[in-house]
């Protein structure tokens, strides 16, 4: 994105938030363009709208995460919530065989059912200017595994009858969809996956290839008659040889396609070396590739850890890292801790729109990545 472009679509929006602002020409806007970048005007107005902008803007934006870890849900979980002024996000429910899955997605039914004066369950893109309208959140459920449907397509159908609206064709390892991101072998969909992606397009549910190994997620792109989502991951060109990154000929074929790809916010999913290598500007960098290689339709955020933060979720050493050195094969490259201090905060998005605010995108542009994109999405394939 060009700056100069990026700094008149902001100047062009900031009548919003400074209506003294209107005042001034659309010649002297112009002009100023072209005056010194580092003169006190252009510090001020071309490069960032300053934090009390970016609250405003925050404040009015529609800001969807896209993935939260949703096990052991309580009332801490709703404060937490609370916080974070998201307009929605795409709950990660817990898979395993199917009678599992039905069982949680039916409980999360009901947690929704009963906080009714909070939630709102997401079905269409409608339901999130409704969340955003009467200051609820939209939840939309699914799972980060198929092993739900055993060898059944009817399995499918009844899930997305039970509210599933987004599936994750597979986890790291193999199952009858085709191959994970951990998997030894790199084979792509099965023929089950092809009838899968199918019937998933017919009914309008999301697509999603995440954990998906280079040539399921090549071939899911491919395949879906639908824009699919890789709803959390990041730049391979960015932290080389992870296998959950995705690499730029995927990012691209996956926005030709019109999807988005939501950055993840787990810091060590980022890269090396946390609190000095790998910060708060390292995670935006993923977003400024992503933008580059994508565009800024096609991009957008994901924690993929319980909406508190993995520390005030209680993860310590002991019950977060050492499971995970045995759960997770070494190319995973887990650290601890794991997290990007200002990411496992509740104001995370905030703070990534502070940066991106400073970096030079437009209001209209940090909107996008914050949760518009993600409807865009949702709007191209949800079904009624």
């Amino acid at each position: 994105m060009n700056t100069q472009r990026r700094n008149l679509s902001k100047l062009l929006s900031l009548g919003a938030f400074f209506p003294g602002q209107a005042a001034y020409s659309l010649n002297t806007i112009l002009e100023s363009i072209n005056t010194d970048p580092n003169s006190e005007f252009n510090k001020q107005l071309l490069y960032n709208i300053g934090e009390k902008g970016v609250e405003k803007l925050y404040k009015k934006a529609i800001v969807n995460d896209g993935l939260v870890i949703v096990r052991n849900w309580n009332e801490e979980s709703f404060k937490a919530l609370a916080k974070t002024g998201y307009t929605g996000f795409n709950a990660s429910v817990v898979s395993g065989d199917f009678n599992r899955g039905m069982e949680n997605l039916t409980k999360w039914q009901n947690i929704i059912k009963n906080n009714s004066d909070k939630l709102i369950l997401a079905t269409s893109v409608e339901d999130y200017y409704k969340a955003k309208k009467e200051d609820k959140v939209a939840v939309m459920l699914g799972f980060q595994n198929a092993t739900m449907l055993g060898r059944s397509i009817k399995n499918l159908d009844t899930l997305y009858d039970a509210g599933m609206r987004w599936m994750q064709l597979t986890y790291n390892q193999r199952n009858y969809l085709g191959d994970g991101s951990t998997e030894r072998t790199n084979c792509g969909l099965s023929d089950f996956g092809v009838e899968v992606v199918d019937r998933m397009n017919e009914l309008g549910i999301i697509v999603d290839l995440s954990h998906c190994g280079e040539q399921t997620t090549n071939e899911g792109i491919a395949h879906s008659k639908a824009p699919v989502s890789i709803n959390h991951s990041m730049c391979e060109a960015l932290h080389k040889n992870h296998p959950r990154a995705k690499r730029d000929e995927q990012i691209k074929a996956m926005a030709d396609k019109g999807g988005v790809m939501g950055i993840i916010c787990l810091g060590y999913m980022i890269g090396p070396n946390l609190g000095t290598d790998t910060t708060l500007e390292t995670y935006v960098d993923h977003i400024d590739h992503a933008v580059k290689i994508g565009g800024i339709d096609h991009v957008g955020l994901a924690t993929d850890y319980p909406v508190e933060g993995l520390e005030a979720n209680g993860a310590t050493r002991e019950n977060w890292y050492v499971p995970r050195l045995t759960r997770f094969k070494p190319s995973y490259k887990v650290q601890w801790p794991p997290w990007i201090p200002e990411l496992d905060k509740t104001s995370r998005y905030l703070e990534v729109a502070k940066v991106l605010d400073k970096r030079g995108y437009s209001t209209g542009d940090i909107e996008k990545i914050l949760g518009l994109n993600w409807l865009r999405l949702y709007k191209e394939t949800l079904k009624p």
